[in-house]
């Protein structure tokens, strides 16, 4: 995150102007992005256009140093000739511009084949992410994911404690995608694809809060973090209101 006061010689400027200027490595993908997310606030206020600025004005852009330097230290936990695993940190997207692929392929901008990631974690989610570094490895292991024959866990931090210590829940949840927003529904309706989210109670906590190891079933849009919301349990943190 970043804080900045407008200069007299951008006032009456537009903001991307300004902030290309302070961060070069912003590319138009990344701003525009930011602005969809509400991740920019002029004077206290969340934005989502690329509005004039003032003299004075207060800016406050929530986008990683990382990003906004173009200088991602990777976190290799595990490398061979077939895979590459790395322990992706938060705030950056795992394809796209700016992005971790970006940046892995800039470091392995001299091999053969740019290794390529095998599945996603989203943009505010760190952990593992496995990358192939040859065709036959990134065929292996995208028919391996497909056929859930590798298992995906995450850690997730709620609100409250579950009822039950460990149980597999099933509902249906819908894509807006105008929106950029996810329903989850108990019953199934039109337009809604089924989802079947498994957690495991590992520590309960005095401040009533739960430590949960989540396993996907399917693997859908921001489908840990609505379906937890969706039983009484939402991610601690996640400022997303979910239906």
């Amino acid at each position: 995150m970043k804080k900045l006061i407008v200069p007299k010689k951008y006032n009456n400027k537009k903001l991307n102007i300004f902030l290309k200027d302070i961060f070069p490595n912003i590319t138009n993908n990344l701003f525009y992005k930011t602005l969809r997310q509400k991740d920019i606030k002029i004077n206290g206020k969340r934005i989502n256009q690329n509005v004039s600025i003032y003299e004075n004005d207060e800016i406050m852009v929530y986008i990683s140093d990382d990003l906004l330097s173009n200088n991602i230290n990777l976190d290799i936990i595990y490398e061979d000739d077939n895979i590459l695993l790395i322990n992706k940190p938060i705030n950056i997207e795992v394809t796209e511009s700016n992005s971790l692929t970006e940046v892995i392929h800039n470091k392995y901008s001299n091999c053969e084949f740019l290794p390529m990631p095998c599945h996603r974690l989203d943009r505010n989610t760190c952990g593992l992410v496995l990358f192939a570094k040859n065709q036959t490895s990134l065929d292996i292991l995208l028919e391996k994911f497909k056929n859930h024959e590798i298992e995906k866990h995450y850690l997730a931090l709620v609100y409250g404690i579950p009822k039950y210590k460990e149980k597999c829940l099933e509902s249906y949840l819908f894509k807006d995608s105008v929106k950029s927003m996810v329903y989850i529904s108990s019953i199934p309706k039109k337009g809604y694809s089924k989802i079947i989210t498994a957690y495991k109670v590992l520590e309960e906590h005095s401040n009533n809060t739960s430590l949960l190891d989540v396993e996907i079933k399917t693997g859908k849009t921001h489908q840990i973090r609505a379906h937890l919301a969706h039983i009484g349990h939402p991610i601690i943190g996640d400022r997303k209101i979910w239906n």
